[in-house]
């Protein structure tokens, strides 16, 4: 029996510790320049392993009728991960990708590795707060180490300006404006990974695996691009230096068709391909060499638009899902499913309205002038639950993003941060963004 015991002890004592590690998990920061998480990552003694989960309920569940990830946007991720992929390749940086629930996908990693830190960007609002309560179950003694990268000005400064986040947009803006400090650019962009290569088998996910068919988009759309960083640095180069298009920024942001009409920045954005940081320090290095003006200025400003509805929905947190919204304010709708399926189909009473919904279902895409137009016309003149326009315009737009549709959608509702319960009239719009009709006839020629 001793003997035993004694052999079972040496069996013990040889038994292989699992490998030390950290963990760098990409969700909505799909980069390597200026990537805060990446850069401190790097700093650590520890070899690490990159990671990103295609989350199944991300692509499949419904609300509102709507799925959660149309077609579109899947594809673009694809391209974006792809793209990520490549990138880290060539700093050596090793990558699991993997398709599954992010709770399972990290009890399956802590089967093999001991992970102690986990780097990640701060999430707040509800569905990414569930993932990163899945992973500290299956890992509860794992650190953690989180940066705020998907803003423009830091929630610092902004805590040191402001103890309140304000209603309305007017007042965030003229607080931070003062005395703006804006950090600079993470050098996370030519690091290379010079630890202990950490072995690892990915997923093969595709359109097909995630539940898509192929599809071809419009050669109509205003949004010919692919996803990834490599794609967002080419825009950004084109749209300052090449086209100089920021220098009219301004004057054609209100534009209804071309690929020219305003920056396109909004999608890359989105996913974190792309930082605000870098596009505003693009625009100060251009500003240097060729000059301010109001078009300049003016995108800034609306990357401060961005930043302040996601001070928003951090400050209010699940309320910007709520039918009253952050407003608390009254909201009466009617269900009229037939209402509903004509505004999503574009067949309604109204041209421009028509013409904006369809091409938001052949290209995933719309301007901003028509994003205004058909959530008012949906909440105003239809008088539908604002949620179920939100729903559906999460699952088509390419550049959908939790912070600014909700945030917008409540705003047009009349239940978010204006006071001022104002509608659109579609027919004096188009007459003012389309006078000569070139979009209507674009998009109800067949």
């Amino acid at each position: 029996m001793e003997e035993k015991l004694g052999r079972s002890k040496i069996l013990q004592r040889k038994m292989p510790e699992k490998q030390k590690i950290n963990i760098l998990w990409f969700t909505k920061d799909l980069r390597t320049r200026d990537s805060e998480p990446l850069y401190n990552i790097m700093q650590e003694r520890l070899p690490f392993l990159a990671v990103y989960v295609f989350d199944g309920r991300d692509f499949g569940s419904k609300q509102f009728g709507s799925r959660k990830t149309g077609k579109y946007r899947a594809r673009f991720l694809l391209e974006t991960i792809e793209d990520l992929k490549e990138s880290l390749n060539k700093r050596n940086i090793p990558f699991l990708i993997r398709q599954g629930t992010t709770g399972t996908v990290f009890k399956e990693l802590s089967g093999e590795f001991d992970i102690v830190k986990i780097f990640c960007q701060q999430e707040w609002t509800k569905e990414e707060r569930d993932k990163e309560n899945e992973i500290r179950n299956v890992l509860p003694m794992a650190g953690w180490e989180k940066s705020y990268s998907q803003f423009l000005v830091h929630p610092l400064f902004v805590s040191r300006t402001m103890d309140k986040i304000p209603m309305l947009f007017t007042a965030f803006r003229q607080k931070v404006e003062k005395n703006l400090l804006i950090r600079p650019e993470f050098a996370s962009g030519n690091i290379s990974y010079d630890k202990a290569m950490i072995k690892v088998q990915s997923d093969e996910v595709t359109l097909g695996s995630l539940g898509y068919e192929d599809f071809e988009t419009d050669n109509r759309t205003a949004f010919p691009f692919g996803g990834g960083e490599t794609q967002a640095l080419n825009r950004l180069k084109s749209y300052f230096s090449e086209t100089r298009n920021v220098s009219s920024y301004k004057e054609t942001r209100n534009g209804l068709t071309g690929i020219d009409y305003s920056s396109k920045f909004s999608a890359w954005l989105s996913d974190g391909s792309l930082s605000a940081v870098t596009v505003y320090h693009e625009i100060k290095k251009y500003e240097q060499e060729s000059g301010s003006n109001e078009s300049t200025y003016w995108l800034v400003f609306e990357l401060l638009w961005r930043d302040f509805f996601r001070y928003v929905s951090m400050e209010y947190q699940d309320l910007i899902f709520r039918k009253n919204g952050i407003g608390k304010k009254e909201y009466v709708w009617e269900h009229d499913d037939e209402l509903i399926r004509k505004w999503k189909q574009g067949t309604t009473d109204s041209d421009f309205i028509n013409a904006n919904m369809i091409e938001l279902n052949k290209t995933g895409w719309m301007s901003n002038r028509g994003r205004q137009n058909v959530a008012s016309y949906f909440c105003k003149v239809l008088k539908q639950d604002w949620r179920t326009g939100a729903a559906y315009f999460e699952e088509l737009l390419i550049d959908y993003d939790v912070h600014s549709n909700y945030g917008n959608w409540m705003y047009l509702a009349g239940v978010g941060n204006d006071n001022r319960d104002r509608i659109f009239n579609p027919e004096k719009q188009a007459e003012m963004y389309d006078p000569n009709q070139e979009f209507i006839q674009l998009w109800l020629q067949n």
